[in-house]
């Protein structure tokens, strides 16, 4: 008798503390949404948000939803089987010290940008290549771009590992995007598609100015190609001119179904969620990166030194 009278005024002290916890939470807890804005070099802005939890003081800071168009890199390998959450981190960790002994700048696939490596081989040690970004991929210190050019009416193409510590410098000649996520028909392309020079300089964006979409349409050259173009749901590429029998092959081949598939779509990309909780994280780092590169552009390259 004693054990049970014991047990029952302990649970109904619990069950107490409990309601009384959780109503003062609720009664005090209140959330405040504070614009934060960025400017860049440009003049550009972007806003993000901060939300302050007043029961723990801490303060949540929301990067914008932009950030997974331009910085894909920090999401992990959707692959569960490959997945690593501490290995994650740690990349992230690599990522960011690499960002902040070089400048890597914004762009997407078609912006036009110029490379500096560290090349032991040429007169001066260092080699840039000028050109247009065909393709990009890879997560974490395993991020890749490809840029194109011709030379010498040769197309040439050089894969960039994105933080390897070779690379001396990273410039966006033209920031635009393309219809396309993959440029790769720019191998079938007429050579002047693929054509810059190396002396090209930068443009200056304007100031609140958004990212450019370049609308246009590629001419291939005739057949044979290097893939199967017509059986790719490709927007900037000019009609294919091909008879009617390609066409019905491809209608055969195609999954339309598989944008409806749901499971598909999330084994294929990271969960919302975690990439709030991802761009949160580097968000903080990435702002003063920038912000200790303007007051070394203001103070000029003898601050640099």
């Amino acid at each position: 008798m004693l054990r049970k009278a014991v047990l029952q005024t302990f649970r109904q002290g619990l069950a107490q503390s409990f309601f009384k916890r959780n109503a003062v939470s609720l009664s005090e807890t209140t959330v405040t949404h504070q614009p934060i804005e960025t400017s860049n070099e440009a003049g550009e802005r972007s806003v993000s948000t901060q939300k302050t939890s007043d029961d723990s003081g801490n303060t949540v800071v929301v990067a914008p939803p932009e950030f997974r168009f331009m910085y894909p890199e920090f999401l992990p390998d959707p692959a569960m089987e490959t997945r690593n959450r501490l290995k994650e981190k740690l990349e992230r960790m690599d990522m960011l010290q690499r960002r902040s002994v070089i400048e890597i700048p914004e762009f997407y696939t078609g912006s036009i940008m110029a490379v500096t490596v560290a090349d032991a081989n040429s007169p001066n040690k260092f080699a840039k290549f000028v050109g247009i970004c065909i393709q990009r991929g890879g997560s974490g210190l395993r991020a890749w771009f490809i840029l194109r050019n011709v030379v010498d009416k040769q197309g040439v193409e050089i894969l960039y590992e994105m933080y390897c510590p070779l690379i001396q410098k990273i410039e966006v000649l033209r920031l635009e995007r393309r219809l396309d996520e993959s440029l790769l028909y720019l191998r079938d392309a007429l050579p002047e598609y693929s054509t810059f020079s190396f002396d090209m300089e930068p443009e200056r964006r304007l100031n609140n100015s958004v990212v450019p979409i370049n609308p246009l349409k590629v001419k291939l050259r005739p057949r044979p190609w290097l893939e199967r173009w017509e059986r790719q749901n490709l927007q900037g590429v000019e009609d294919l001119k091909l008879p009617q029998v390609f066409y019905d092959r491809a209608a055969k081949v195609a999954k339309p179904w598989e944008k409806y598939d749901l499971m598909l779509h999330y084994r294929k990309t990271i969960p919302a969620e975690e990439q709030e909780k991802i761009f949160a994280e580097v968000h903080s780092q990435l702002q003063q990166q920038e912000l200790k590169r303007k007051l070394r552009r203001r103070r000029g390259p003898d601050s640099e030194q």
